[in-house]
């Protein structure tokens, strides 16, 4: 067992999760946590609400309540290799590019020691993987959140990892890394593109979420543009589809900056939870398939690096998953 101190989250519940499961609230706002995993917690007595140990994971929270969740640090294990499938757009003995699923962890954390990309990886890979990057993280150069779909490129030897991290630390600057993503955000973009440049660093209030800060945090800059816009039944815009831009590579950077301007993603209950009663001004078809699309609405399609053998530059591009697709048609209705 690790010697690391426990790591202890505290939320307060708004408006919009009064009503809502414990378990279910507190999956929809840590999302390096399986529901089961949250559960498991809960059980436990490692869930509190207003102080009080709350074994019970069907209790329905109520505005204003404080929920600490009690994390045990984790164990020090090796990941095991699991046969989980793997979309992969390119392979050579240096690195692979694979098209991570929504819900897909990418490395093994507390709530989630296996089931990840990581061990996937392993199991396809082989031996060739260890220790490159760590042990928790072998190969990893980036990652996605759980449920963002897209995109990643993974280092399968010492070399390739050392080229791959430079070139992900230079977040672009030299011309060289492209990462482009496709969201749908709520509300009407007034202008056609723009730019938001912040400090992001933890919320001051809940350590499972990233904020906007005056002072301290690390840069952050997203450029996005506009792409398409889908109307209510008035004719009245209600939602877009932007494509954002990644001069940094903050946590959560994207889905922080789109809120912080006034346009979270569709279906991000963390940064985008006071809009979800704009559903009620979708289109019918529209308000059912976001009921049912239960991730935020975020695709890394584009990805471009310079092979760390060859220097030639490479380039990939993941087309929208069914989910996101469906959910596109589904509001053009």
């Amino acid at each position: 067992m690790s010697s690391e101190n426990p790591d202890i989250r505290v939320l307060i519940v708004d408006e919009t999760q009064a009503g809502v499961r414990l378990d279910k609230m507190l999956a929809s706002a840590i999302d390096d946590f399986s529901r089961a995993r949250l559960q498991a917690l809960i059980t436990a007595l490692s869930v509190s609400v207003n102080g009080k140990p709350q074994p019970v994971a069907r209790y329905k929270v109520k505005e204003g309540d404080e929920i600490t969740v009690l994390i045990p640090p984790p164990e020090d294990a090796t990941p095991i290799p699991q046969d989980i499938c793997l979309d992969i757009y390119y392979e050579d003995d240096d690195l692979l590019v694979v098209n991570k699923q929504a819900g897909l962890v990418v490395h093994p954390a507390v709530g989630n020691q296996d089931g990840t990309l990581v061990n996937a990886l392993l199991y396809h890979c082989g031996d060739s993987l260890s220790g490159i990057g760590g042990v928790r993280r072998p190969g990893i150069v980036h990652r996605l959140d759980k449920d963002t779909s897209g995109l990643m490129v993974v280092a399968k030897n010492d070399a390739a990892h050392q080229s791959l991290s430079a070139q992900f630390a230079a977040h672009g600057r030299d011309g060289v890394l492209e990462r482009a993503y496709r969201a749908i955000v709520w509300g009407v973009l007034g202008r056609p593109s723009g730019t938001v440049s912040t400090q992001l660093g933890r919320h001051p209030h809940s350590r499972l979420k990233m904020a906007v800060l005056k002072e301290g945090g690390r840069h952050a800059v997203t450029h996005w543009t506009r792409k398409e816009g889908f109307k209510d039944a008035k004719g009245l815009v209600v939602a877009n589809e932007v494509e954002c831009v990644l001069e940094t590579g903050r946590t959560h950077q994207i889905r922080v900056h789109l809120a912080h301007i006034g346009h979270p993603l569709l279906g991000d209950m963390v940064y985008g939870s006071g809009f979800k009663a704009s559903a009620k001004n979708l289109p019918p078809k529209g308000q059912s398939a976001l009921a049912n699309f239960n991730r935020q609405a975020l695709h890394a399609y584009k990805l471009g690096f310079k092979h760390p053998q060859t220097d030639k530059k490479m380039v990939f591009e993941a087309d929208l998953p069914d989910d996101l697709n469906s959910l596109i048609n589904s509001l053009k209705s």
